[in-house]
């Protein structure tokens, strides 16, 4: 299929859309037209197979098919109700796919859903990655304002390394962080968080955040009452996970944030993102 043709069927789709209340929409009519179908029983056929298909994958018919009657001019001045039929993307995609395939327009749609479909995975793949980054990100400064907090309240490194192990062994269900790093399988040099999902980042975070906020509010000082502190709201933050059905420790290990780090550098250049806040410590 010549490039010109691709362009043109490309733009001719996108440009065919309509919007009502922040969704957009395809007339069936107008798509039949658009996949090179002269007669409209016949597309009819293709837009049950879609339907059907649809309910195959779960997905409501009604939510993607909407029956429509609109009126349309019949010469002089005369007019009639014609059935139409309101398309989501999704259903589009599917009367492709049900469609002709020796129809030159309907290949081009085939192949244009696809590279779509994986537009859109991709898409959310990156934002699934950022946001685990971020969560990362401000798990690495929580930690270290704590860290800064407790430091002048009496606990060295060691002691924030202790800390912070009791507050994890709270979390996971038993598992202080080497406990963890071993049922992970992540060697002992290197960050926990480095490993886990984001559900677990931010939990770990919010727990760091409120110990940091408690400390300072009622004045705790030394190692025991921080770290009694820091237990107390990692058991709460795991309480509030048990009530979703979630237990920590039995989350699988996510890839390598570091290595998440450089395909995002190396994916978008112009990106300002560099390595993670170098404010972050090795977690013991």
């Amino acid at each position: 299929m010549e490039i010109q043709i691709i362009t043109q069927l490309s733009r001719t789709f996108e440009e065919s859309a309509y919007e009502q209340d922040g969704v957009e929409y395809w007339l069936a009519r107008e798509l039949q037209l658009l996949l090179g179908y002269t007669d409209w029983r016949n597309f009819l056929n293709t837009v049950e197979k879609a339907k059907e298909s649809c309910k195959n994958s779960s997905e409501s018919v009604s939510d993607h098919f909407v029956d429509v009657n609109k009126m349309i001019e019949v010469g002089k001045g005369a007019t009639r109700s014609q059935h139409d039929i309101m398309l989501t993307r999704y259903a589009c995609y599917l009367i492709t796919q049900n469609g002709d395939p020796k129809k030159e327009a309907i290949a081009f749609a085939q192949s244009y859903f696809a590279i779509q479909t994986r537009k859109q995975e991709l898409l959310e793949e990156h934002i699934r990655l950022m946001e685990r980054l971020q969560a990362r990100e401000k798990l690495a400064v929580t930690e270290t304002q704590l860290s800064k907090n407790i430091f002048e309240r009496g606990v060295d490194n060691k002691g924030f390394a202790n800390i912070r192990s009791k507050g994890d062994s709270a979390l996971f269900g038993g598992y202080n962080t080497s406990a963890m790093k071993r049922k992970l399988g992540i060697v002992e040099n290197r960050p926990l968080a480095d490993f886990l999902p984001t559900i677990t980042i931010s939990a770990k975070q919010l727990a760091a955040e409120i110990t940091n906020f408690n400390v300072s509010k009622n004045s705790l000082h030394g190692e025991t009452p921080i770290a009694d502190e820091h237990v107390k709201n990692n058991s709460d933050i795991r309480a509030l996970l048990e009530k979703s059905g979630i237990k920590p420790e039995n989350l699988p290990a996510e890839e390598d944030i570091k290595k998440l780090e450089r395909r995002v550098k190396s994916g978008d250049k112009s990106s300002p993102r560099g390595k993670l806040n170098s404010a972050r410590r090795d977690e013991e």
